[in-house]
């Protein structure tokens, strides 16, 4: 009798069992089922940028939402655990966030991510470790070195503000004068130095993040050489031909008129006055005395000019 209520025992078990499978069952694949969380959290770290990735979760014939918190040093050790939503990446549909704007201190930081189809939501994704902003990858900035003339000029990379470059420049061969510039803002072209013509001016770089104090590598050496240094020759030796003409064409006028300048100053020309010149001096002077009043028609004397002009100013006087 007691192996039989045993045995009935045993079969009753098994059918309540079956019975609660069969209840629960329907439930489980409802809207009460939870999702799968998250999986292979990762964190992609370059230039102080950094993105939270993940694996999306798949469930036919929905769109997965996801929902990412954050947990610094200040919630772990003074606000009781606490995680802090990331607003913009609430209930999103891609497998990637911006956390950028988040990590703002140099700590290390712990993060998750959730999935929502509707009521439904899967357990939380936590990334592996902690993650801090100081492991991020520094790449060397994109540089492009001009010549300007004989002016040497570097463009670089706008990279954000938390960003500085040390620029290294120096003349070819002279590798032993490296010349150094911190560039704090990057607004337009940066002067570095005044090229001589001929040898070659090389330039490299390298960025600085003071907030986490690391530098990237040094970017790829660039050499350019003074622009202008044929054409300033051709330059010059125009204006020394266009000089060489004008003073061959110009030295006998200024020779001739130094000739006269002295000409006048050391011996000047006498010159009468306008009422001591004569406009038609007489070329001949008839004297004639009354005894020989008949002969005055024969008694010519031709007298120079000079001497007319003395008698006439002695009579005036």
């Amino acid at each position: 009798m007691w192996e039989r209520a045993t045995s009935v025992n045993k079969m009753s078990l098994k059918l309540i069992c079956f019975f609660l499978c069969a209840l629960i069952a329907p439930n489980l694949t409802g809207e009460d089922a939870l999702l799968p969380a998250p999986q292979n959290i990762s964190i992609l770290s370059t230039n102080m940028k950094h993105f939270l990735t993940w694996s999306p979760v798949i469930v036919q014939g929905e769109t997965v939402r996801y929902s990412v918190e954050f947990q610094g040093e200040y919630e772990r050790e003074y606000a009781n655990e606490s995680w802090i939503p990331i607003c913009e990446c609430s209930l999103i549909a891609a497998t990637v966030c911006n956390i950028t704007e988040d990590i703002s201190a140099t700590v290390a930081y712990n993060l998750r991510v959730r999935a929502d189809v509707g009521a439904r939501r899967s357990e939380w994704g936590t990334l592996k470790g902690f993650f801090n902003r100081i492991t991020t990858s520094l790449t060397p900035p994109l540089m492009k070195v001009i010549a300007d003339g004989y002016h040497l000029l570097v463009e670089l990379e706008d990279m954000g503000p938390a960003f500085q470059f040390c620029v290294l420049y120096w003349k070819k061969g002279q590798e032993s004068r490296v010349q150094q510039k911190v560039v704090k803002e990057v607004s337009s072209v940066v002067h570095l130095d005044t090229m001589e013509a001929g040898p070659d001016y090389c330039v490299k770089a390298q960025t600085y993040v003071e907030a986490i104090n690391r530098s990237s590598s040094f970017s790829q050496t660039q050499c350019v050489r003074a622009q202008g240094g044929r054409s300033m020759w051709l330059v010059t030796a125009l204006i020394s031909s266009a000089g060489f003409a004008v003073a061959a064409l110009t030295l006998p006028f200024l020779t001739w008129k130094t000739k006269k300048i002295f000409q006048y100053s050391c011996c000047p020309v006498a010159v009468l006055p306008e009422t001591l010149k004569v406009s038609e001096p007489p070329t001949q002077l008839t004297l004639c005395g009354s005894e020989e009043a008949e002969q005055c028609d024969l008694m010519v004397r031709v007298m120079p000019s000079e001497e007319v002009l003395r008698l006439w100013i002695q009579e005036t006087l």
